[in-house]
């Protein structure tokens, strides 16, 4: 198989994805207008036709049941979905978006006189939503399914190891290739040479030091590792390595898993010998809604406290020489920089010697730059950075990679930190406070990694409460 058909086969599986989204479109169409007509019948009244108003109804509450069922999660991994799970998932969901839509829509004064039409209403257009969407759904899983068998939709797959585990885990996964879908393209070794016995099933593309380069030049989908016994320790460094590929899957096999409890949650895959590390670190209908209470706060205080910027920028370049506002580079989700905007509460050239980080009674900073500082005037700015998706709320504060490689070099699992968006608050902005030297960074690293191990949209909340209480009792530094 040459190169240009690996990359080409999976940009054309995006084309089953934009199926499923109109076939969705088109149940939820169809439901609507099979429980208009039904709806009359039930109410006693003459079914006279389609008015002009039904088919853009129609038309909207489609949209709703796609960004609905995006919400949820249902257009994520559209090839690995099990059958089971997707039944009783729509069950769930879309009840739920049945009863949204049964208040803002169905509760009118023309079944006041029979409350029993309600309910008969409501379980007629949940069933007619769900069973057309169900039917489909089911539908298209086992058409996946059968595509997968005659090896029509693959993922393209990189193992890790060259031992006897590597070798019969190969053997093993090769005979099952009608339920995984799995093209092993390459295996990295992970001791100092290649296996002369797996070099003749798969080739050897180096060790482990490739694995990033190997990873995007075949655009691999899907990590297998096979480590020995003795080889182990390498899984941390392995894990390390491809948290940057976050649309990678990775799979262990089953009885090295014991080896990741309680620092990562493992799935277990059955009818497959291998057990998928869940690199979700928040339920996909939780990362949708932090994502979207992102936007609405953005936009509701970068339009309404725009009239409150405008006095600060005035005192600002009232009170000493310079910019309005401070840039600088920071690093973000998946190790890539941007520029975070703050009010600036500092001097020019209050770094002309090099990077350092404020400390108790910093004489760079200005008078009114202190007064921001305690109460977190200087971080408004940010809720641009937030809009535009290189900042959250709340998350892990961004940092300079000039202190970064310093905290690497005493804390290597800082890069966990680079999961997730860096946030305008944080678990260690709030329990620990601003770092003065990088032993603090080290130190206020422990509540970010805590965070992110018990992430969810619950906590965000709180700490997001504890962050205002701070504000408000102009406890910042």
């Amino acid at each position: 198989m040459g190169l240009s058909q690996v990359i080409i086969e999976p940009l054309k599986r995006r084309l089953h994805l934009y199926q499923i989204i109109i076939l969705d479109f088109i149940s939820a169409y169809l439901a609507w207008m099979a429980f208009y007509f039904l709806r009359k019948k039930i109410l006693g009244e003459v079914f006279d036709g389609y008015p002009w108003y039904v088919y853009i109804n129609a038309f909207l509450i489609s949209v709703f049941w796609v960004i609905w069922y995006w919400f949820f999660g249902f257009y994520v991994e559209v090839y690995r979905k099990s059958r089971i799970k997707e039944i009783f998932l729509l069950l769930t969901t879309t009840f739920l978006g049945s009863v949204i839509l049964f208040f803002i829509l169905m509760l009118d004064d023309q079944v006041q006189s029979d409350y029993k039409n309600y309910y008969k209403l409501f379980a007629l257009y949940y069933l007619l939503q769900y069973g057309l969407t169900v039917v489909i759904k089911i539908f298209l899983i086992s058409h996946i399914r059968r595509l997968v068998k005659r090896k029509k939709i693959f993922f393209n797959t990189l193992i890790i190891g060259s031992g006897s585990r590597a070798l019969n885990l190969y053997r093993e996964i090769e005979n099952s290739f009608d339920i995984l879908g799995f093209k092993f393209l390459a295996y990295l070794h992970a001791g100092d040479t290649a296996s002369e016995a797996l070099s003749q099933h798969v080739r050897c593309l180096g060790g482990l030091e490739n694995l990033e380069k190997v990873v995007r030049r075949l655009r691999i989908e899907q990590l297998v590792i096979a480590l020995e016994e003795n080889e182990l320790h390498l899984i941390p460094d392995v894990l390390n390595r491809m948290e940057k590929y976050r649309a990678t899957r990775i799979s262990i096999i089953p009885d090295i898993h014991k080896y990741l409890i309680g620092s990562i949650r493992v799935n277990h895959n059955f009818d497959l010998p291998l057990m998928d590390i869940d690199q979700e670190l928040m339920p996909v209908w939780q990362s949708h809604l932090k994502r979207l209470s992102d936007i609405i706060v953005s936009l509701i205080v970068l339009t309404t406290m725009f009239p409150f910027f405008i006095i600060i920028a005035i005192i600002i370049k009232l009170t000493s020489k310079g910019p309005i506002l401070f840039k600088q580079e920071r690093i973000g989700k998946d190790g890539k920089p941007f520029k975070i905007i703050k009010f600036r509460s500092m001097y020019v050239d209050a770094e002309a010697n090099g990077p350092t980080l404020s400390k108790e009674g910093d004489k760079r900073i200005t008078k009114f730059g202190r007064f921001m500082r305690k109460t977190r005037i200087d971080e408004f700015p940010q809720f641009y950075n937030v809009l535009v998706g290189e900042m959250s709320l709340v998350g892990p504060r961004p940092e300079r990679q000039y202190y970064i490689d310093q905290i690497v070099k005493i804390a290597p699992h800082y890069k966990h930190l680079h999961k997730v968006r860096p946030g305008i608050t944080s678990l260690g902005q709030v329990k620990f406070g601003y770092a003065q030297n990088v032993e603090e960074m080290v130190e206020r690293l422990k509540y970010d990694i805590l965070y992110i191990e018990n992430m969810s949209f619950a906590m965000d909340l709180r700490i997001i409460l504890y962050t205002i209480i701070t504000m408000i009792q102009g406890r910042g530094k």
